[in-house]
This record gives structure tokens, sequence and C-alpha cells, in this order.
């Protein structure tokens, strides 16, 4: 009997298919399954990625209260005019210490995973100030009352006791100084070398462009300057070929 005959009986038997069916679904389920029970992380850890500084993890928290995820995505899909537009697709890891985490695919407003260094400190307060006067189509609402009001954290160092107990890798060094690193990084007259040990490549300036405030809006500025600068795509193979 040719394969083909046992293969039109397998076809013609109900029966015969439902056992089939099921034992391929059972044998495909435990290969995708049974390896979520030994492994720890399902996410390759890429170069480069770390947990926010005091600062952006605050103005992540003003980003998430203001409902800014309604209008702007954090996810670069590896389609080409996506890529082409925004630069690299996004990476799991990228998305890590994020609880929770900025994907999807509402774009009222453009894609913000690559944001970082694209605009300087002056532009982006500007345009949170007054978004058409930079971006005449924008129908963004003002956000200006963030440079008026002043930057809050109860407990900065609990802040970031409590994103380690959900995984985030802060260690007792960066806890300890927590509340110092956030006003450091938006002094630049501040010693910065203990901050920039801790969290690399972390941007150091005035943001709002007022020294002698800590405002809501520079820990904004300071987290909006930060996404998608801390991996080198560089040293990646772009699997898409997408440049």
């Amino acid at each position: 009997m040719s394969i083909l005959d046992k293969h039109a009986i397998l076809e013609r038997n109900a029966t015969l298919l439902l056992v089939g069916s099921l034992l391929v679904v059972t044998i495909g389920g435990i290969v995708e399954i049974a390896p979520l029970f030994y492994l720890e992380n399902t996410i390759e850890k890429v170069e480069g990625m770390r947990p926010y500084s005091p600062l952006e993890l605050a103005g992540r928290d003003i980003y998430v209260r203001e409902g800014c995820y309604v209008c702007h995505s954090q996810m670069i899909r590896p389609f080409r005019d996506e890529v082409e537009r925004y630069g690299h697709y996004s990476l799991a890891a990228e998305s890590m210490y994020d609880h929770p985490f900025q994907w999807g695919s509402k774009r009222t407003g453009p894609d913000l995973a690559r944001v970082g260094d694209r605009y300087s400190n002056e532009w982006h307060v500007q345009h949170l100030i007054e978004p058409r006067s930079v971006v005449p189509e924008s129908v963004m609402p003002s956000y200006s009352f963030l440079k008026e009001t002043n930057l809050e954290v109860k407990n900065v160092a609990m802040h970031l006791t409590a994103n380690r107990d959900v995984g985030v890798p802060y260690s007792d060094e960066m806890v300890e100084n927590a509340e110092a690193d956030m006003k450091a990084q938006a002094d630049p007259n501040a010693d910065t070398a203990g901050l920039l040990a801790r969290y690399p490549k972390a941007k150091i300036g005035d943001f709002d462009g007022d020294p002698a405030r800590l405002t809501e809006m520079d820990a904004l500025v300071a987290y909006l300057q930060m996404l998608g600068t801390l991996v080198d795509f560089s040293t990646y193979d772009d699997a898409s070929g997408y440049r």
C-alpha cells in the first residue's frame, strides 16, 4: 500500500483523522510549552539595556499618567515602511523593565520608540507646551502645566524597591543613591560620575530650561530623550534587511 493510499484512508476515516489531529496538536503543544517550565527568562538579553534611572522612571510614570500611550506606541514592527520611518524594529528586551510595557498599534501621533536624541531638550519642551508651534498639524493637547509643576516623588528609594520586587534589577547601591541621582541628572553642574556608572548613557542636563527647579517637565523630557538610545543597533544584523 502506497503512502497516498494510507493518507486517503486517514482522510476518509473521521475517527482516525481526529486521533491523528489530537496527536499532532499534543506533540506541538508539549514542544512549545514544556521549555517554559525550566527557562528562567524567555527574553533574549541585549547589550546596553539597563533599568531606568530614577528621573527617567519618574518621567515614564508621568507619561503613563497623562495617557501618552493612548496616541503613541513604542513598538516598531519589522516592516519596510516602519523601519525606514522610525528606525530599527523593536526588540523584546527593550521593554523587559517596563511595567506595563508600551507596545501597541495606536498611532494618532508617531511611534516614540526611537525618539531619544532626535530633537533637542528645547524642542521637546516647546512641543509639550504648545504642540502646534513646532508641528502645525498636531492634534496633541498642551502639557504646559508640567513645567510649572514641581516633581514630587514621595520616596524615590521605595519607588525603585517596588520595581525591584517585580523583577527590575536595581542594586542596593542604586536604591541608596536614588534621590541624589534623580536631582543630579537634571543638574548640569552636579557630579554625575556615580550616576553614569550606575546608569550608562543617561542624559544629563537642565531639561526644562529652569535650573532653579526640578519639575515634571524635567522628568518627562529625560525619559523621552532616553528612548531608543541604549542599544547600539549597528552591532546587530537586521534580519529584515531594512536599514
